[in-house]
């Protein structure tokens, strides 16, 4: 489901121009969001015991992820590990396995982007973010495996809030 809604938010975006304006506008909706997921993940690594809530539509949100993926410039990375951690899974499982399916969503989004718009000029930018990610993925690898889980969802929750908090100052 995240594929399919990388690679249709992808082709939304390529083909309605007039449509990243409401992308745009999306944005701070979604920063709001998951501010309030970073808070609720820190006050889950507070919190002795954390009760796993079953995720009824993982699919649903795996395709939304993947949309705003596509159509904001980022998207998968902090809501489906935002709302997965929140609603009590591990974060070593769950910031692994949504970093493993983000590889599939950002290919699918890239290969229906170059085959609309083509990749013109983009194609230093695409090496450096290859670069970066090969660079960034056996550090964070390593800092999973050896912070306790705890300060793990502390920090994780910070990051979300920060990061939410620029974009919407961004914004306004």
């Amino acid at each position: 489901p995240g594929v399919i809604g990388a690679a249709l938010g992808a082709w939304v975006i390529s083909e309605l121009s007039s449509f990243a304006s409401y992308a745009n506008a999306l944005q701070p909706i979604i920063s709001v969001y998951t501010a309030f997921l970073g808070i609720l993940i820190i006050r889950k690594a507070l919190v002795k015991r954390i009760v796993k809530k079953p995720i009824r539509q993982i699919g649903l949100l795996a395709w939304t992820g993947g949309f705003l993926d596509s159509i904001g410039g980022g998207g998968w990375g902090p809501i489906v590990n935002s709302t997965l951690i929140a609603s009590g899974r591990h974060p070593r499982y769950t910031i692994g396995s949504v970093n493993l399916a983000e590889f599939f969503i950002s290919f699918a989004s890239s290969v229906v982007f170059a085959l609309y718009v083509g990749l013109g000029n983009y194609g230093l930018v695409i090496l450096g973010l290859v670069l970066g990610g090969s660079i960034a993925a056996p550090i964070a690898a390593h800092l999973s495996q050896r912070l306790p889980v705890k300060t793990m969802m502390v920090l994780v929750g910070i990051v979300v809030i920060i990061v939410s908090l620029r974009k919407i100052s961004l914004f306004i």
